[in-house]
């Protein structure tokens, strides 16, 4: 799916190899996408990481965050955005900001209240936490529209299900968007 808004992923290496990490999955969805690799010594960081010629907002809810709706039509600044969103457990994802040269001066972004994650793969250790992908999808909704948010939740909602199914904690009859001959058949054989 193609957006004018850009994801810049950064991705603890911890997570990099999780099967149920959703974080990729968006950005496997959104062409304008960057997914770096951070926390590993031997993979340095690309640099420049942030492009000055977009406006750049961390999807983080740090103590000085601001509601993303508020920051979107800035008066005067017509640069595309990029969304930089830390992809890790909130430990790692909190050290991001503190860490990585050049975004300790980016605009931190909060996202409005919202329903609950409807996340069932891992354990949610905040009240009002979020998967990555439910987090994107929400911040594409303020800043490209409704449509991205729905295809993105679409596209979640049959890997967290058929993970389910993968799993046996629900039936194949219970799998949103179904189960594919070939999935089946790997199934099987698994």
């Amino acid at each position: 799916m193609t957006t004018s808004t850009a994801l810049l992923l950064l991705l603890h290496r911890d997570e990099e190899r999780k099967p149920t990490n959703t974080g990729q999955l968006a950005a496997q969805v959104l062409s304008n996408s960057r997914v770096v690799v951070t926390g590993d010594l031997q993979r340095p960081l690309p640099q420049p990481l942030l492009e000055p010629v977009r406006r750049t907002l961390l999807l983080f809810p740090a103590d000085d965050a601001v509601d993303l709706r508020a920051v979107v039509d800035v008066a005067g600044d017509p640069r595309p955005i990029t969304l930089v969103v830390p992809d890790g457990t909130w430990r790692q994802a909190s050290k991001a900001r503190a860490r990585i040269e050049g975004l300790q001066n980016v605009t931190c972004v909060t996202l409005p209240p919202g329903p609950p994650t409807t996340y069932r793969l891992r354990a949610e250790p905040k009240e009002h936490g979020l998967a990555t992908l439910e987090a994107i999808a929400r911040a594409f909704a303020i800043l490209e529209g409704k449509h991205v948010e729905v295809a993105l939740l679409d596209v979640f909602r049959k890997q967290v299900d058929r993970t389910l199914w993968m799993r046996g904690t629900i039936s194949e009859r219970e799998v949103y968007g179904g189960i594919s001959a070939a999935a089946h058949a790997a199934h099987l054989r698994g």
